[in-house]
């Protein structure tokens, strides 16, 4: 009953009605794209070569990311992951080039250049990808493009990089209009369509038996719980207001009020594996080249659960990870905004004392979360390597890039709904009244 009174509290709710039905028309909109192949492409050609091959590597995950797009050479065969990686170019460049250093601190001019300048980048990455994904997974199978022609590939070349603008723009809509944030919200759209299939391929499997199978799902569900945890997992640094004086030298008002400062033990979310993930993707291109076909470093850089692969993605994810927090949580704006605020930290002076202290803590516990967020994210190929699973497809979702963004955008996108039914003074959705990652703060965009 609770469930359906929820339901119908949203639904109450005009302004959250109305936002819910542009994020589901978006994402509808998405999800039909995926199935429109490429003009003179047989898809069916091409899903019996990725039955054959198993699915594995870093061409399954590509196609998990699209929701089997790329597997369909599908106009949105890209996905949104062209786009992902002209963000992690321009983030990396706002710490080296002055210009975008400056661009950043412009505000909200500054910050649309910047926008601007990512989807510029975004079409560079298209027109380079575009070509090498047509040559090494659509027309290297023979029977998938009947007459392969120059105007074949120009008019599939610019097919797909325009495809890929619009899914730009759709999670830009979402963002903006809609409910989440929309860039994440359509890559686990894609990673939610695959589970099913997945699901049914486990159970399926001549060497599974329905004990093994409950024993699995079992076993999903801690993991499940785990990333819910790792997500969630806050610090609080207790906050003292300062006790309010009445004029002209009178007596205290009142005691000072307690409060406290939530800093998450994974302030950068799913990102930092969302910006590995896409660096990985670089060797499985490189290999396509017939120069580098033979590079056994590459290769096994190519391979998803192979040793090298996941050493570096781990190493990649804990550095990401400080990465974003670095460029997310500005201690020094906390310790400004605390002063301003007439608040301090018990024990700690105002100012700069309190951003190293703040930003102490931080780095402590930053830490254990990179290294766990990176175990999370490496988990599928031990899981796979290990034989407690039948299916690669079913094994991806055994924690690693899929589960952890599935948790984390899931989580942040009922966040944002219960925000709008507190603002209405609606119950939360959780039985609290509101979710933990939620807590009130003094310090403005560390709530949530």
């Amino acid at each position: 009953m609770r469930f359906f009174s929820k339901l119908k509290d949203i639904w109450s709710h005009e302004e959250l009605r109305n936002k819910i039905g542009i994020t589901l028309g978006l994402i509808l909109v998405y999800r039909i794209g995926s199935f429109i192949v490429l003009p003179g492409v047989n898809s069916d050609v091409l899903a019996a070569q990725m039955d054959a091959l198993g699915g594995g590597g870093l061409g399954g995950i590509l196609s998990l990311f699209t929701g089997g797009a790329f597997t369909r050479a599908s106009i949105f065969a890209l996905g949104i992951m062209p786009y992902i990686s002209a963000s992690i170019i321009i983030q990396l460049m706002s710490i080296a080039v002055p210009t975008i250093q400056k661009m950043q601190k412009e505000g909200e001019s500054g910050r649309k250049k910047i926008t601007q300048y990512t989807r510029f980048l975004t079409i560079a990455i298209c027109l380079v990808q575009a070509p090498g994904y047509l040559k090494s997974t659509v027309v290297s199978v023979p029977g998938a493009v009947a007459n392969p022609t120059m105007f074949w590939w120009f008019s599939a070349v610019m097919i797909i990089v325009c495809s890929t603008l619009v899914i730009m723009w759709l999670g830009e809509r979402i963002t903006d209009k809609g409910v989440g944030n929309g860039i994440s919200l359509l890559i686990m759209i894609g990673i939610i369509a695959t589970f099913p299939q997945a699901l049914i391929q486990e159970f399926m499997h001549p060497d599974s038996t329905l004990y093994f199978f409950l024993v699995e799902i079992a076993f999903f569900l801690i993991v499940i719980g785990i990333s819910v945890a790792l997500v969630q997992a806050i610090r609080k640094v207790p906050v003292q207001m300062a006790k309010l004086q009445q004029a002209n030298g009178g007596m205290p008002i009142g005691a000072g009020a307690r409060s406290f400062i939530p800093l998450k033990v994974n302030s950068s979310g799913v990102m930092p594996i969302i910006f590995a993930q896409a660096i990985m993707f670089v060797p499985l291109y490189l290999t396509q080249s017939e120069s580098l076909q033979q590079n056994e470093f590459l290769q096994s850089l190519s391979d998803f659960n192979g040793v090298a692969y996941n050493v570096l993605f781990f190493f990649m994810i804990v550095a990401f990870t400080y990465f974003y927090t670095a460029i997310t949580v500005n201690p020094n704006q906390m310790a400004d905004d605390l002063k301003r605020q007439n608040s301090f930290i018990p024990g700690v002076k105002p100012g700069r004392p309190t951003s190293e202290f703040l930003d102490n803590i931080l780095s402590r516990i930053t830490l254990p979360g990179a290294i766990f967020l990176g175990l999370v994210a490496i988990l599928p190929a031990i899981v796979f390597r290990l034989g407690l699973t039948h299916s690669q497809s079913f094994a991806i979702f055994f924690g690693g890039t899929s589960l952890l963004i599935m948790v984390g955008v899931i989580l942040d996108t009922l966040q944002q709904v219960e925000s709008y039914l507190l603002s209405r003074h609606y119950d939360g959705l959780m039985k609290s009244g509101k979710m933990r990652s939620r807590s009130q703060s003094p310090v403005g965009g560390l709530g949530g």
